[in-house]
Formats: C-alpha cells, structure tokens, sequence
C-alpha cells in the first residue's frame, strides 16, 4: 500500500493528508466549516458539517493522486481538543452541536468550584487548572440546562464525545462499539488522571458528570481501534489505528520523542509543548501537564504545555472585523514597511489570557497609540502578540524546570510569516526551525497510525524523516529584548478585571 491517511479536523476547518513511506506529503483536500457565535463568549461548530466535509476531503485528497481506498494502509485522526459534542449513542442523533475549545459558557460552573476546592488539588488529579477550556466544565452546562439530556446521560444512552470520537463513530459506521478516545485528548477533558490514563472519579463527582456517558480511553500508538465502514464514503474497510490531540500530534510529528525537545505550534492559537518524559510533570507557573503520547504497552509520554487562544485568529479579525487588509499575507508586507511597533501593543484577549495567567476577565486591547502610529505598525504589534505570548510561556517552563531548550521547532500557517518568526527568535533568544514538511500535525496523526501497522517500523525510521527547511537566528541585543518584554508586561495588566461585576460575567459565560 502507498499511503498512510492523515484526517486533521481543526477549529476552522477539516483536511485529508496523504504521506507516502518517506513522510512526504502526496495531496491534501481541505474544506473549512461555519463558527456559530451564539453570544458574545460562545461558539459552536455544526457536527453533520464537520462529518460531510470529512467524507468530502477524504475522497478529495485520493482524487489528487488518482488513487482510491485500496491505496491507504491506515487513517490516523488529529482534532481540535476539548470541544465536545453530545449525541446518542446507538442512533447517532446529535443531541447539542459542538461547543468549541475556545467558548466561555461554563465560566460560573468553574467559578463556583475555585469557591469549593483548592487549585493544588485540582492540579494534583488532573494536570489542568480551573478554566472553562477544557471540556468538563462544558459537558456539566449541558447537563445542568437540560433536564432530559442528564436523566440519558445517567441510563447511558449519551455520548459526550471530543471531536476525534465523533469521526471513529462515524468513520465506523457508527458502531456503538467504537466510542473511543485516546489518552491525549482524554487527558484535556478535566476528568482523566493524569496519573492513572482513566476516568477519576474525584473529578467526575465535582462536575457531576456520569462516567457512562464518556468514551473509552485508549492507546494513541499501536492500537486498531476499528476500521471504515465498507459500505460508506470509501466503500472498503481501512483501520483506524492512530489518535492524537492535534498539539501532541504536532510534538510526533516534529520527532519530539526526547525528554527537553520543544515545538510551537502558530496555528488559530498557539501551543508549546515540551516534552518531559515519563514521569508526570506538574507546573508552579500556569502551565498545563498533558498526555504526549501513549504507545501500546508502553509507559505514557508527559508534556508541559503553555496554550494561547488567539494567534492566526488575530490575523482574521485584522482582516474581516477590522478590514484593515484584504488578506492574510498583507498584514506581512505592512509589518515590514515599518522599522518597528511605533511603541503600540496589541494584547488579544478576545476570550480572556490563557497561558501562563488564566485570567476569564481579561479582554483585548490596543495599547501604546500615538498620533505617530499607523495601521502598520498596528499590524506589526499584532504579529509580534503571539511572540510575546510564546515568550511569557517560555520563561515558565524555565522557571518550572531543569529543562534548557536549545531551539525551537515550530509549525502551522503563521510560520509563513517572516517577521514573526525573526522576532520570535529574537526574543526567545534561541534559534526558531521550521521543518522541511511543515504540516506537522497531520505528519502526527499518520505516524501513530502507521506506526501501529507496521506502515514505519518504529520512531527511530520517522526522526530520520525529519528535515530541517527553514530557520531563524537571534540578532537582537539584550537590552533592546528587555525593554519591549516589560512594555508588553504593561500591556497584559491593562487587560485585566476588564469583566469585573456579575452582569458582565453573566453575559460572557
């Protein structure tokens, strides 16, 4: 067989990847799917959408190369994390649309917990800290508002899955048998601990969530969890063997196998991971510990990570909210035309600060404007938000460990831009690697799947498939870094307590 699939289901949009052995990309077929902002803080995603447009891109990408299923030795899954859909479990029905990672509507639910329960205890059991982020908290709104939804949930007839349990079900024919998640994606519910790989039932009790109604957690690597239907969209069945989160999907595929080694991911957020071994690492500065990946039969990988809500998406509100360009690579060619930021800052805390502070009651602003500023150096500041916000993470893995990060390897769309990347250089203070094949968190997903059947025999084969493409140096002096990190620091505090009384609460949850 020539290819192994990669099927990437993201925030804004659905892919089917073809590799070939050598890890070389052969064709892609992408669709992007609708954002419903139901209210201010709140977005959902149409499941039946994301399935047709993962049906379509799957027969698009087999297309390109002229081949059909009879071609592919295996489908691996990467997925937007933490949103979560409800539906049931033996029709399929959806019982709520997906409520999407980056929604607040189960802010009061974790505000009433911080209230109850201390943060160290949280963190002990789940690696995560208070945020409505992570899916729990976004499964216990569901249940507390509809009465006939909890009284399913409780007789087991609900599945309250992430995105990747969705496609498996319907990949498979929807096969009751099949509700599965893997560890990684399983480890961002707030359920999970993060010791154990299986459901706790401490956390089940504070959110008040039936474990009934969970998928099974499973293996990332080296596990059939089941194959395509032969009678749906492919017509022959093909195993689906491979799962990861799409940020752990990304640390596969950028080889990241060793303790110390680092990515960041510039995608619609923003996501640095690194990787810490297998002893369970558990952060003092606002970072998350995650599952990195767990191989059958094998001790499970850990991960600290630093998780940014806005980085591409702030391009596209430059974009279509402000329509100051009239597409994406503009904001580059503005940015360059200016020697620097003209002293503006741009802090997006369109849904609240993620990483390192977790703050619910930030929101965004433009700070540092002169009469000298222009809408280039608004879009400077803008790209440089997401580096800034790269930087604050950085300096707490150092702070929270022994680890010292020799580069940075990074990917995702906003790796295209040049002067983010300089400038995350700069400030990092490290060199930045963008890897030859950069689409790494679909390289992710098709190496699990590959790996558990045979397709690549085993992590030693897929690191030496890695291949540096393009790098950037540090070239900015010490001083110039340590006077535009403590304007950025001043930026941030200008955000805070923005939603400060309980109507302004109410209205963003």
């Amino acid at each position: 067989m020539k290819y192994v699939m990669a099927l990437d289901q993201g925030t804004t949009s659905t892919r089917a990847i073809l590799f070939n052995q050598a890890g070389e990309l052969c064709s892609s077929h992408q669709l992007e799917h609708d954002q419903h902002f139901v209210k201010p803080g709140w977005v959902e995603h149409q499941p039946q959408q994301i399935w047709e447009n993962a049906e379509r891109v799957m027969l698009g990408a087999l297309k390109k190369v002229g081949s059909g299923p009879e071609d592919v030795a295996a489908i691996g899954i990467t997925n937007q994390r933490e949103t979560i859909i409800a539906w049931e479990r033996e029709t399929g029905e959806i019982r709520h649309r997906a409520i999407v990672w980056q929604d607040l509507r189960g802010y009061e639910i974790i505000e009433e917990l911080k209230k109850r329960v201390p943060q160290e205890e949280f963190l002990k059991h789940s690696g995560l800290i208070f945020s409505p982020y992570f899916s729990a908290s976004k499964i216990a709104w569901m249940l507390r508002n509809d009465d006939q939804l909890r009284s399913d949930a409780v007789a087991g007839k609900i599945v309250f899955g992430t995105i990747d349990t969705y496609l498996v079900y319907r990949l498979t024919g929807s096969d009751p048998s099949c509700i599965i998640t893997d560890a990684t994606n399983a480890s961002r519910y707030a359920l999970m601990n993060i010791e154990s790989l299986k459901w706790d039932s401490w956390l089940l009790d504070l959110f008040d969530i039936p474990e009934q109604s969970l998928p099974r957690i499973v293996d990332s690597v080296g596990t059939i969890y089941g194959s395509t239907d032969a009678s749906g969209v492919l017509g022959r069945q093909i195993p689906i063997c491979g799962i990861l989160g799409d940020q752990q999907a990304a640390l596969f595929g950028q080889a990241c196998f060793s303790k110390g080694e680092a990515k960041n991911t510039f995608g619609t957020g923003c996501f640095l991971l690194v990787n810490s071994g297998t002893e369970v690492p558990i952060s003092s500065n606002g970072l998350l510990t995650t599952v990195a990946y767990k191989e059958k039969g094998k001790k499970p990988y850990y991960a600290l990570e630093g998780s940014i809500a806005v980085a591409g998406s702030l391009v596209q509100w430059l974009r279509d909210n402000l329509e100051l360009v009239k597409s994406a690579p503009e904001v580059d060619t503005l940015a360059e035309s200016v020697a620097d930021n003209g002293g503006v800052y741009v802090v997006p805390a369109f849904s609240g600060l993620f990483a390192p502070y977790w703050r619910s009651d930030a929101r965004g602003i433009i700070a540092g404007l002169t009469g000298y500023a222009n809408r280039a150096h608004i879009a400077r500041a803008s790209l440089e938000s997401t580096a800034f916000q790269v930087k604050d993470i950085f300096d707490a893995v150092k702070e929270d460990t022994a680890i010292e990060i020799r580069e940075l390897r990074v990917d995702g769309g906003l790796t295209n831009s040049r002067p983010l990347m300089q400038f995350q250089a700069d400030l990092l203070d490290i060199p930045v690697v963008r890897p030859m094949i950069y689409e790494t968190t679909a390289l992710g997903a098709a190496y699990a799947a590959g790996l558990s059947v045979g397709f690549w025999e085993n992590k030693e084969e897929i690191a030496h498939h890695w291949k540096k493409g393009k790098s950037w140096s540090p070239r900015m002096e010490e001083a110039e870094r340590t006077q535009l990190c403590a304007s950025w620091k001043k930026a941030v505090e200008r955000t805070l307590y923005w939603v400060d009384d309980a109507e302004e609460v109410k209205e963003t949850k």
